[in-house]
């Protein structure tokens, strides 16, 4: 429901929408001028205001006289990704939502968000955490601290921040901890925890999820951290109509010795000093089309490259995204503390 404090009358004074403004938050300075049947009819910035102020306008007259007619929208039921991202870009930052007789339905408020991707995601943290045992024999390892937030919280956090309303999170080890921990809302946002009967690896409880509201769905290890760009991935994966993507981390192998390059089994045709070679590694996150969690069968154990190869095996598109920003694996100790060093400069 639309907050009627971001809301004016076109019949309402400048001065009112001056006290308007100046009520409302720091990061939402923008009012919707709507006519008597509350259809909108323009919108109004306090720079708006000022435009009109030195042009002659009065505090008195109707904020109709000073408002901008020409402004940016989108129709209900539309959710274009690279549509609100251009906006963002171009310094348009809240964007009203309108049914067919152009009543405000929702505003997509892009200073608060990233985008608002039309994306559902699944979150999985059954695992034991056996690697990161003694912290997990009472702890499951997504609820782990790193800078003290949970880790799985990180990434709640970060996927909410690009939009997403639609977020499940499956259980298994320790799994009513998780359950309790998601019981209220977390940013207005109200996590959807389903419980793993038994363990079918890093995708297999995808089938217990009662329901998605999107055509794409997001799937990932809870136990990551990481600052991936989830709109860049998504226009991405969009741009090139794939059944799949994998976020991919950038991995290079230094071999410190000159390596032989052999012809047949043993004729030298010469010798690479010191070669890189470079690799891309899976990271555990990816974009799915929904179709494609038909191929996932029921009740049995089945992971995240199985469904990658399944969908290879039948001609589909699979592609790489690559993960150039942060990006760590919490399975060992080790990589525990570096995920708590590097949160400090994160912050």
């Amino acid at each position: 429901m639309m907050n009627k404090r971001y809301i004016l009358n076109q019949n309402a004074t400048v001065r009112d929408a001056l006290v308007s403004l100046d009520g409302n938050t720091h990061d939402w300075q923008t009012l919707f001028i709507v006519d008597d049947d509350e259809r909108i009819v323009g919108t109004l910035t306090d720079g708006d205001i000022r435009r009109g102020l030195i042009k002659g306008a009065a505090l008195d007259d109707a904020v109709s006289t000073v408002m901008h007619t020409n402004f940016k929208f989108v129709r209900e039921g539309q959710n274009d990704a690279q549509l609100l991202k251009e906006f963002r870009n171009r310094q348009v930052y809240f964007i009203p939502v309108l049914d067919e007789q152009d009543h405000i339905v929702k505003v997509f408020n892009l200073i608060k968000y990233h985008n608002f991707l039309p994306v559902d995601a699944v979150l999985m943290a059954g695992g034991k955490g056996e690697r990161l045992r003694p912290l997990t024999e009472k702890t499951p390892k997504p609820l782990l601290p790193v800078g003290g937030k949970a880790i799985i919280d990180h990434n709640i956090d970060r996927l909410i921040s690009y939009g997403l309303k639609h977020i499940n999170v499956t259980v298994n080890y320790l799994g009513e901890q998780l359950e309790e921990h998601f019981r209220e809302p977390r940013n207005e946002v109200q996590i959807q925890t389903v419980r793993e009967p038994k363990f079918l690896g890093t995708i297999g409880s995808i089938k217990f999820v009662p329901e998605f509201f999107n055509d794409t769905v997001l799937v990932m290890n809870s136990d990551l951290f990481t600052n991936i760009n989830y709109e860049d991935f998504y226009l991405h994966f969009k741009e090139h109509d794939a059944d799949m993507s994998v976020a991919a981390v950038p991995y290079s192998v230094s071999v410190p010795y000159g390596i032989l390059d052999i012809e047949g089994k043993r004729n030298i045709k010469g010798l690479i000093e010191k070669p890189t070679y470079d690799y891309y590694a899976n990271a555990g996150i990816y974009l799915i089309k929904r179709s494609a969690l038909d191929l996932i069968p029921a009740d049995t154990m089945f992971h995240s490259t199985d469904l990658l190869e399944a969908l290879v095996a039948q001609g589909r598109k699979v592609i790489r995204f690559p993960l150039n920003g942060t990006w760590i694996d919490i399975g060992n100790p080790q990589e525990y503390k570096r995920a708590n060093d590097l949160v400090k400069y994160m912050q």
